[in-house]
């Protein structure tokens, strides 16, 4: 039995989901995961287009008590999509069905897709772009952690983008309640994104455990691939990865870290705290100066002379840029050679080339081999 189901076809259980098919009208597939796919869906009676995930839930593809696993996780994470419904920053889950067979769960269509297909087309994003994304990435998490839920799959490929470039906090799958004081000891989520605390909880048994600080790490690794275009824990061997991580081992190398503000290292630094006690929390990291730059600008309270000094730095400032530009050198093959990462343009070309290629981001000291070959 396939996932690509209509209502066409003859499901044993076709009883139990006519209902999904009455009310809605499956039509192109936008997404696949392992065993589910997700589909573009009309609302059959207001023509609203939506997305439905369909999971298959069956004895031909997963063990009794695999599909007791899925079916459990996926009515935990129902039940908390609907618990944080109407938040901004959260996908709305719209409406779910289940039969014994499938499994149905009709969201927000998220049309501009995944903020990591959007990082993968740019690269890197500027510092202006990223303040709002992680601005509602945080206020997601707050509203999360007030409610006592801990999301422990934080990363690019879980955000979506609305029509208007507004992102959605999605797939709840590893979700869970935590009471205040309470800890947790389940390994899961995504290696790259992993805080510390988890790694160490998994190898060691006398460990206390972890809580809703694993979010705040994520975040910042979020915002540390962003702004670098890569992340800012990876290796080929994963045992080593796993190892920076627990050590916090990262850099802001050159170039790709030159011209960001020593105010968003500042935050990514404390929230890419090892000792998980030291980590920002959410309110706090809303409350970092980084977001300030927000806020509408005020008005300047100037003087007459003060304008006057003003309009001559502004001439000033505009006669050295032209003369500066007047004095650039053309591109020469050399120089592209001798150090292709120095132009940024090029550099955003190269790790986009790279992405595509490898599936992966690839570390600069091997592009003077890749360019040998050009």
């Amino acid at each position: 039995m396939t996932l690509d189901v209509g209502p066409e076809d003859e499901l044993p259980d076709w009883a139990a989901a006519k209902e999904f098919y009455q009310k809605y009208d499956p039509k192109d597939v936008i997404g696949r995961g392992v065993s589910s796919v997700v589909r573009r869906c009309v609302h059959r009676a207001t023509g609203h287009e939506f997305a439905v995930k369909i999971m298959e839930v069956t004895a031909e593809r997963l063990s009794p008590e695999q599909l007791e696993e899925v079916r459990e996780a996926t009515r935990r994470e129902t039940h908390i999509l609907r618990q944080v419904a109407g938040h901004p920053h959260i996908i709305t889950l719209i409406d779910s069905y289940e039969s014994s067979s499938f499994m149905f769960l009709v969201f927000d269509l998220m049309r501009k897709g995944e903020l990591f297909d959007y990082l993968t087309e740019k690269v890197a994003l500027s510092e202006k772009e990223t303040r709002p994304i992680m601005r509602s990435l945080l206020e997601a998490v707050s509203f999360l952690h007030a409610n006592n839920i801990v999301h422990r799959d934080l990363k690019p490929e879980n955000i979506l983008l609305d029509d208007n470039m507004q992102i959605r906090l999605s797939d709840f799958g590893f979700s869970c309640h935590l009471e205040p004081g309470e800890k947790l000891r389940e390994l899961c989520g995504t290696p790259g994104y992993l805080a510390p605390e988890i790694l160490k909880c998994s190898m060691d048994e006398t460990h206390p455990g972890y809580g809703k600080e694993v979010d705040l790490w994520a975040c910042g690794v979020i915002l540390f691939t962003l702004l670098a275009g890569s992340p800012p824990f990876w290796h080929r061997r994963q045992i080593l990865m796993l190892r920076m991580i627990m050590e916090g081992q990262y850099q802001f190398s050159s170039p790709e870290w030159d011209d960001r503000s020593s105010t968003v290292k500042d935050l990514i630094s404390r929230l890419l705290q090892v000792d998980p006690e030291a980590r920002l929390t959410a309110e706090q990291a809303l409350q970092h100066p980084f977001f300030e730059r927000c806020e509408g600008s005020q008005p300047w309270n100037l003087t007459p002379r003060q304008r006057f000094r003003v309009a001559v730095w502004t001439v000033l400032a505009a006669g050295r840029v032209a003369l500066s530009t007047n004095r650039v050198r053309p591109l020469t093959k050399n120089a592209l050679l001798r150090d292709p990462y120095a132009l940024r343009s090029v550099r955003r070309l190269i790790d986009n080339c790279a992405f595509r290629l490898y599936g992966h981001w690839i570390r600069k000291q091997w592009i003077g081999k890749v360019m040998a070959y050009v």
